[in-house]
């Protein structure tokens, strides 16, 4: 890498890809023209590695960000994986049972799910999309990569877990499992306060700028050559952290307030836009 070269962080949903999991062309275009010209690019995500299927990595990357920083990888060597017990699984799956909560637990090998977590997930998952798009969506989500990769009747007492996300039958489910679990990370995804759709326990103490500080020490990079990309609240740490904070334009208005730079949807190649605007490619 140059002496100019930038070490740039991607959130996935809402910022590489769109809410159906789409990846515009224009992305690929600035990734591929960014690391050409002497740029490090990695996604910063919530998602575990066995979320990242393949056109992502396709696109070229250097490494990765994963479970909400309890991940780091560069051009595969692990730079640090902090998990979740197998006594914090127990209690968690033994926990969320007995609530009759679904849920699913959050691996690099693998999502593993409750029994009837793609079943009784369905309503929310498309609640889910149309908040973010903002649109009705008719079609249901079954097919999509998330549901069809998810794990059903495998072990759920395990040792190599990121995260748990479960489904919400009421916000008092999450205040009672933060009140359950307070050596964890509790949080909500899918709305905010009492219009969540999830709940989900991960590391305490873990982020993703702790993550990519981890990653920068690794590198030997300077945090001035650094600029993070996302549109949800999990990302500010990230972007605050970063040199440079840029919100995508389908972004909430809390990331949105405190970007350095507001940039154009998802699907209307804000990606690209931006990498042009900040001088990591020519248009």
């Amino acid at each position: 890498m140059s002496k100019k070269g930038k070490v740039i962080f991607l959130d996935v949903d809402g910022t590489l890809v769109d809410y159906d999991d789409s990846l515009p062309e224009s992305a690929v275009k600035a990734i591929r023209e960014a690391r050409a010209n002497g740029h490090r690019v990695y996604i910063c995500t919530g998602r575990s590695k066995a979320e990242v299927y393949p056109h992502l990595w396709d696109i070229g990357l250097d490494g990765m960000l994963g479970g909400n920083g309890s991940y780091v990888e560069d051009h595969g060597h692990v730079i640090m994986h902090q998990l979740i017990t197998l006594e914090q699984c127990h209690r968690i799956v033994d926990w969320l049972h007995s609530r009759k909560l679904e849920f699913y637990l959050e691996s690099n090998n693998g999502l593993f799910a409750s029994e009837n977590f793609k079943e009784k997930s369905l309503p929310a998952l498309r609640e889910y999309r149309r908040r973010k798009s903002g649109e009705d969506i008719e079609e249901t989500p079954e097919s999509s990569p998330f549901l069809s990769s998810m794990i059903c009747g495998a072990e759920l007492y395990r040792d190599d877990l990121n995260k748990v996300s479960y489904l919400l039958n009421s916000y008092q489910d999450y205040l009672d499992t933060k009140e359950q679990f307070p050596d964890m990370a509790n949080g909500t995804w899918g709305g905010a306060g009492e219009t969540a759709l999830f709940g989900d326990l991960g590391v305490k103490g873990i982020t993703k700028a702790n993550a990519i500080e981890h990653l920068l020490e690794y590198l030997g990079a300077d945090i001035e050559d650094t600029i993070a990309f996302g549109d949800a609240k999990i990302d500010i740490p990230m972007l605050e952290y970063c040199h440079i904070g840029v919100s995508m334009g389908n972004g909430g208005s809390e990331i949105k307030a405190m970007a350095d730079y507001i940039t154009d949807n998802v699907e209307e190649d804000g990606l690209y836009n931006a990498f042009v605007k900040l001088g990591l490619i020519k248009p």
